[in-house]
């Protein structure tokens, strides 16, 4: 059919859509009225929509689409089975007599749609016709409390799941049942020790229990049944695998009405469908709530009483699959190991404070006797100033510049080691237990938006060529590839302005508080500045998240990626660097930019010919990093992480109850009338991994990059995590329609990511310990400078001298009597001649020593910290030792169940030949052998 026969066919599409309307409402008249007639039993038997109108088969899928109906429409519920009469009335191709279609017409002035619908309509007939003839079992219901939406309710026979379980390959319990082995001997003991002291700790779930034995695994087959336990049908395959089941046959079913073939994800995604989801088993409370997974996961796993108990991971991947199962038992991971992590950087602070009154540089900055004077911090405005009023800035930057900072990154690059390694052998632990070894992913069904632009292709070549055969070349993508590229480095670019404003803020601002007359005001100017900056800039960086998430899915749709998988990797990828970027650009600048720039008095570097450039404080630069990253870390946290994820679908659900015209004071009893496929339709639709990792990994970032100034980011971390664990799972479990199981064997591309990360801290910390802290001039000075070997004069060290008559004209300050007498010198901190030598305010040869050691350590820091880091990876085994061995014997195991039976056959068939030569004996072995 070529195209203008298509747009010809619409016009006939109102009346076939009419007519296959009419008559099932005429052939299914009586059933309707039987089954209204016993309405009040009828929620009671189809368990509030979880079940059929028999109350039997079993709901395994919802499908929702948008009708138009007048308030006296009747109640179309009807059950669309696999006979030709069936499929001759949705083919509209038996036509009521025109009395009949024009009473029809006349009595339901909903049924004259426009083409649009029209056509939409025709595509749902000639889908679920195609869905029955995969052998699954529809059910209808329109007339709903939910106005302008249709259900159909999808179960799928034991046939069917029997035929997609062996096309899935999928892994289920054999009869077969062996002992699982465990440590013995000492091993044993300390493990029995450990399990009774943590068992308060775990969930009160059967799982829990240490499983002595196992069901020998094998992937599903037809002909080989008798070796799993058929006893029970109906619990063989749990709700969570009839779903993915069905939703596979969803993907593989087309429609074929237009030129192209469509499928449920192009249905979806040109609103032929609504949505497309599974049941969740029950109601998490209420009178009504029976008990079901879902209640005993929002009781053991989603209630913040429960915030100290280990995740039961097994019954998370049981309700929600592997993915879900895997991205949780990874947080859970990820959580444990930040508790020593913290506990020593609790440890490494708290040396700051004892210690901090024992630092000789700080208590020589505090000791008002010195009397130095150090130079104006801005133009004019600002006056002379003693040094002993930082004391309290040098006081509070020694708490995080410290020996023990050193030691700290060190064992944050190592943890970061540990914790990759820890995963990977959990990770191989539940592959074990979930019955997930020796798992491949199979290519993805392409996506709607894929299937639609190879059809536009198919189209512009005048017919020529099949939609099937075609694909989408780098040549077809070459302008969403420029697009990309032009606009990741716009977002960029953005993130650098803006950077740049917050520093033009800070200047401006430091300038004019400094010509307050208030005293109290002109004394804490520095933190004033600081503190508000850092709050613009975690404002700037939530508003930038949001913008930045929203520009990178739009360029990832405009390249049109081919299946899921590969949207969601380019997706990722272009979020992580837009919103790694965006977080950490303002603490890359002051680690590693501020006070570097600025120039030295009498040569200051200016911005717009009129601001100068901003210098650190006296203490370093370090401190300012500090208020940067908890300010930005904890907002980031607070805020984005948990008040939006609490607060924003909270919101949405207000406001989709007040567009139903439902006041908040009946919700609750419209929701008790509502049936269970209703219920989930008005829950939040589940949108991914992507977001729930992404926030994870820029806090993986915060901990590890710059932990050398913020020993703390672990502690914070971890506190976080306590509440994100919770609020995640009551998101999932009571706040999302429930997701489409999907089965992996790991966490995807975000352990690379980590890996990643987790190498570059080692980079960042080497160069935050190097050039932002104190730590390598303080060696130096102590090895190199100092008389006696101690730290005492290290202070003078490190500042150099100006002459006052050497300022630019209309640079020196207005008061130069601010301090009550006459300045002829000051200071400032840098490397550099004083005035009187031959070649004034030139770089010493001090600082090219320090420069020297300064670089040296980061390539000894670096490599040392690696070679470690490759140490640990190489020591511990990816595959832990008893899971290795599990693995092995389930291998021999299931050679000896197949060489058991093989022996069995070869001995009936033996015993077929033996058999009397009678003609009914033959037929009857040779029944038996078959049979067999």
């Amino acid at each position: 059919m070529d195209l203008p026969q298509n747009k010809g066919a619409g016009s006939q599409q109102p009346s076939a859509c009419k007519q296959a309307h009419f008559l099932r409402d005429v052939i299914f008249h009586g059933k309707f009225q039987f089954l209204k007639s016993l309405a009040p039993e009828e929620n009671t038997r189809c368990r509030r929509g979880l079940y059929f109108q028999d109350g039997k088969r079993r709901v395994d899928y919802i499908l929702t689409y948008h009708i138009k109906k007048s308030s006296s429409s009747r109640r179309h519920t009807s059950r669309l089975r696999d006979n030709a009469f069936t499929r001759t009335l949705r083919r509209g191709r038996a036509p009521p007599a025109p009395a009949a279609r024009e009473d029809a017409e006349a009595g339901s002035p909903d049924l004259s749609m426009d083409h649009h619908d029209d056509d939409k309509c025709l595509r749902r007939e000639e889908f679920e016709r195609n869905l029955v003839e995969m052998g699954l079992e529809l059910e209808r219901d329109e007339e709903t409390k939910t106005p302008g939406v249709g259900f159909v309710k999808i179960h799928a026979p034991w046939s069917v799941l029997c035929r997609e379980a062996e096309f899935m390959k999928l892994k289920m319990p054999t009869k077969k049942v062996y002992e699982v082995k465990h440590s013995s001997g000492v091993m044993e003991k300390i493990n029995a020790f450990i399990s009774k002291l943590t068992d308060p700790l775990h969930p009160n779930l059967e799982e829990n229990r240490i499983q002595k034995a196992k069901h020998l695994s094998y992937p599903f087959s037809r002909e080989k049944q008798h070796l799993f336990d058929l006893s029970d049908k109906d619990s063989f395959f749990d709700s969570k695998t009839r779903s993915s089941l069905v939703f596979e046959v969803l993907k593989r079913t087309k429609c074929t009405k237009a030129k192209f073939s469509m499928g449920i994800t192009s249905l979806l995604g040109s609103g032929v469908y609504l949505a497309a989801y599974p049941l969740h088993d029950g109601d998490v409370d209420g009178e009504n709530a029976e008990p079901n997974d879902r209640k005993l996961l929002y009781e053991e796993w989603a209630s913040y009483s429960v915030f100290y108990k280990y995740q039961p991971i097994g019954l998370v991947r049981k309700y929600f699959g592997e993915k879900i199962g895997l991205y949780f038992a990874w947080l859970g991971v990820y959580t444990q190991m930040l508790i020593p992590a913290s506990l020593v950087g609790v440890i490494v602070f708290l040396y700051g404070c004892v210690t901090v009154d024992d630092d000789i540089p700080s208590m020589e900055i505090c000791d008002q006797r010195k009397n130095i004077t150090m130079c104006p911090l801005c133009d004019r405005v600002c006056s002379y100033w003693n040094l002993s009023t930082a004391c309290g800035t040098a006081r509070a930057s020694h708490l995080f510049d410290n020996p023990a900072t050193v030691f700290f990154s060190i064992f944050m690059a190592l943890w970061a080691a540990f914790f990759m390694e820890h995963w990977k052998r959990r990770q191989m632990r539940l592959n074990y237990e979930w019955d997930l070894t020796g798992f491949e992913e199979e290519e993805d069904h392409p996506r709607a938006e894929y299937e639609f632009r190879v059809m536009q292709k198919s189209l512009k070549k005048d017919h020529k060529s099949q939609p099937e055969k075609e694909k989408l070349t780098c040549r077809d993508r070459f302008p969403a590839y420029m697009t990309n590229l032009i606009m990741m480095l716009l977002m960029i670019g953005v993130t650098f302005a803006i950077v740049f404003g917050v520093i033009l803020y800070r200047i401006s601002t430091k300038a004019a508080l400094a010509m307050s007359s208030n005293p109290m005001t002109r004394s804490n100017v520095r933190l004033t500045v600081k503190t508000t900056a850092a709050i613009i800039n975690l404002v700037v960086i939530l508003i930038l998240d949001e913008v930045y998430g929203a520009v990178a899915r739009w360029l990832t749709v405009l390249e049109v990626p081919k299946t899921d998988k590969s949207f969601e990797e380019r997706l990722i990828f272009k979020t992580f660097i837009l919103k790694f970027v965006n977080a950490f650009t303002p603490i890359i600048y002051i680690a590693f930019f501020r006070g570097r720039l600025g120039g030295r008095p009498g040569s200051y570097l200016y911005v717009f010919e009129s601001y100068r450039m901003e210098e650190c404080a006296h203490g370093g630069c370090l401190m300012e990093l500090c208020i940067q990253l908890s300010i930005t870390m904890l907002g980031k946290q607070l805020i984005q992480n948990n008040l939006f994820e609490i607060g924003v679908p909270k919101l949405k659900k207000l406001i989709r109850y007040i567009k139903s015209k439902r006041g908040s004071f009946q919700e609750e009893e419209y929701e008790k009338k509502l049936q269970r496929y209703e219920t989930d339709y008005f829950l939040e639709p589940f949108v991914g991994l992507t977001p729930e990792y992404m926030e994870m990994i820029i806090q993986f970032g915060f901990v590890t990059l710059f932990v050398a100034s913020f020993p703390l980011a672990p502690l914070f971390a971890l506190l976080n995590n306590i509440i994100e664990i919770r609020l995640d799972a009551k998101k999932f479990v009571a706040e999302l329609r429930r997701p489409d199981a999907a089965r992996g064997k790991d966490i995807g591309i975000w352990y690379n990511i980590l890996r990643g990360v987790a190498k570059v801290a080692v980079i960042v910390n080497a160069f935050v310990i190097s050039f932002t802290s104190d730590f390598i001039p303080r060696l130096v000075y102590q090895y190199m400078y100092s008389p006696d070997g101690s730290m005492h004069g290290f202070l003078n060290h490190t500042l150099s001298y100006f002459n006052v008559s050497h300022f630019q004209n209309g640079t020196a300050p207005l008061d130069p009597f601010h301090l009550g007498f006459h300045v002829d010198i000051c200071r400032y901190k840098d490397y550099r001649e004083p005035p009187w030598s031959p070649t004034p305010y030139e770089i010493s040869k001090e600082f090219w020593a320090v420069l020297a050691a300064r670089l040296a350590f980061v390539i000894v820091f670096q490599n040392v910290v690696m070679l470690m880091s490759d140490v640990v990876d190489w020591i511990i085994p990816d595959i832990p030792k008893d899971i290795s061995l599990q693995i092995h014997k389930e291998k021999i195991l299931m050679m000896d169940l197949f060489m058991k039976e093989e022996q069995g056959k070869t001995r009936l068939e033996d015993g077929c030949k033996e058999t009397s030569p009678l003609t009914r004996s033959r037929s009857a072995s040779h029944t038996a052998c078959r049979n067999y």
